[in-house]
């Protein structure tokens, strides 16, 4: 694990891998301080950009990206009164306020300090658990890794917001849509519709693209403006703050930080549901102060500390186990494969030099977000002010750009306007997108390993039953597939009222 992990060290210290992980830094804050542009989305949309890459410096880069958008969302939350992720909505609630008392620089120093303190102990904490998982790895052949995909198809329930049922439907068009092209054992071909382009079965990255981009390019169009009020839209003080202002705000730097890794390592939850769950603890351990809501310092530093950490914690199931901890990292999975790197606990052997250097990455990151916020936070502002019809556009082209370079195919832009209405839809509908996603990607590792398994018993469905560590695996999804259930959601609420 040491020779891997100083193996790791070297890689991401190369020029090259160093100057991508900066320009992946830089990029995630200008695309998160864009109101309504998610992490998720932008992951999605610069996956082509990798293509040509090594494996270890295009997703080292996009996960720079990443946790570079987790502080930009706070620019306009502060500035503008919208969150530029979802992950920044609990910050509006004290930064706005803050800005709007000519405290802009104040606020957004305090949200850098909390979001650099949260990034640096989930990585911490990714760098020691995931190597610590890494072992299990070699026990595990096509019957253990069949249970991890069922295990990781299971977190459907929870990334299933509102309706499981549809939740249900959606993880199962993914599916659906894994098994397009050439079966992977028999060689026949299945659901191609006789087109020769879909051979290959489904492109990850267009489909990506198009679930996460299209849609909300459509969205600006619809709206038309940036919403929320322009008169904070400046910053007159200065952003690094004094350590006396800083130690006060510590213990909500750490305490929130490991809400927020915990959250991460929950499949689904994200970062958007950290920083509510930061928030109201903080607002619990200071019920005194009248200020929340108000523009409190603490209402700032445990939303930005926690939606920073849960990119760490998000990371651990996604390299340990094959298994999406949020939707952008189901996104940074479909980046792995497009490179032929199968997800799953061969992570940590098989591909131990793209692994461990992702694992430094998120750490060095990190750091050059801080740097970078120092610097180049006031120039963000311009981002704040761009129109909703521009930027959709930009998109939209970012987007035909994207997917046409993957293949040099007209064929794959298509399919990825295809998924973008559908995605578009779906959330018309109220239908969740990152069960598809999830289905999409661990579809073709449940529909391999179980054919594989099937080989291997001559038919036999007991050898799943024979096998401890599958059957341990099963069970884990017995018992989240029931606390996703309305029936239990409806038992816990009787016992809460007793």
């Amino acid at each position: 694990m040491l020779n891997n992990l100083l193996l790791g060290l070297t890689n991401v210290l190369m020029p090259s891998n160093l100057f991508f992980v900066m320009l992946g830094t830089a990029l995630g804050l200008f695309v998160g301080a864009m109101p309504g542009l998610s992490a998720t989305m932008a992951i999605a949309l610069l996956l082509p950009v990798t293509f040509k890459m090594r494996p270890e410096t295009g997703i080292s880069m996009l996960a720079a990206i990443y946790m570079g958008a987790m502080y930009g969302g706070s620019i306009a939350a502060v500035l503008i009164k919208t969150p530029g992720t979802p992950a920044a909505a609990a910050t509006v609630m004290d930064g706005y306020p803050m800005a709007q008392r000519d405290e802009a620089g104040r606020a957004l120093g305090i949200s850098l300090t909390a979001s650099f303190v949260g990034g640096v102990i989930s990585s911490v904490i990714l760098l020691t658990a995931a190597p610590m998982l890494g072992w299990v790895a070699v026990m595990f052949g096509p019957v253990e890794l069949f249970g991890v995909a069922v295990l990781g198809m299971t977190i459907i329930g929870s990334l299933s917001q509102g309706s499981v049922i549809k939740g249900l439907l959606s993880g199962s068009l993914g599916l659906i849509f894994s098994t397009v092209g050439m079966d992977s054992i028999t060689g026949m071909p299945r659901f191609t519709l006789g087109n020769i382009n879909l051979y290959s079965g489904i492109q990850y990255t267009v489909a990506l693209i198009g679930l996460f981009s299209i849609p909300q390019a459509i969205k600006l169009i619809e709206t038309d403006s940036v919403k929320g009020s322009r008169s904070a839209n400046k910053i007159t003080d200065r952003i690094l703050r004094p350590w006396s202002e800083l130690k006060e705000l510590f213990p909500t730097f750490i305490k929130s930080s490991f809400i927020g890794v915990f959250t991460g390592i929950v499949p689904g939850a994200g970062g958007d549901t950290a920083c509510w769950f930061a928030y109201n603890e903080a607002k619990r351990l200071h019920n005194d102060d009248d200020m929340f809501g108000k523009g409190s310092p603490y209402g700032i530093a445990a939303p930005e500390a926690a939606n920073n950490a849960v990119v760490g914690g998000a990371l651990v199931p996604t390299i340990a186990l094959g298994i999406p901890g949020s939707s952008s990292t189901a996104v940074l999975l479909g980046g792995l494969m497009i490179h032929g790197i199968m997800p799953g606990p061969s992570l940590m052997t098989e591909y131990a030099g793209v692994t461990y250097t992702l694992l430094w990455a998120v750490l060095l990151s990190t750091v050059i977000m801080f740097l970078e916020g120092l610097a180049f936070t006031k120039a963000c502002i311009i981002v704040t002010r761009v129109e909703n019809k521009l930027l959709s556009v930009a998109i939209v082209v970012l987007c035909v750009i994207g997917s046409f370079a993957i293949n040099n195919s007209m064929f794959d832009v298509g399919v990825m306007f295809a998924f973008g209405v559908l995605g578009y839809f779906m959330e018309k509908l109220s239908m969740p997108v990152a069960p598809l996603v999830v289905g999409l990607i661990l579809g073709r590792m449940l529909d391999v390993t179980l054919h594989q398994s099937l080989l291997m018993s001559q038919g036999s469905w007991m050898i799943f039953a024979r096998n401890p560590i599958c059957v341990a695996l099963l069970l884990l999804a017995a018992l989240s597939l029931a606390q996703s259930t309305p029936t239990y959601a409806r038992w816990r609420a009787a016992r809460r009222t007793k």
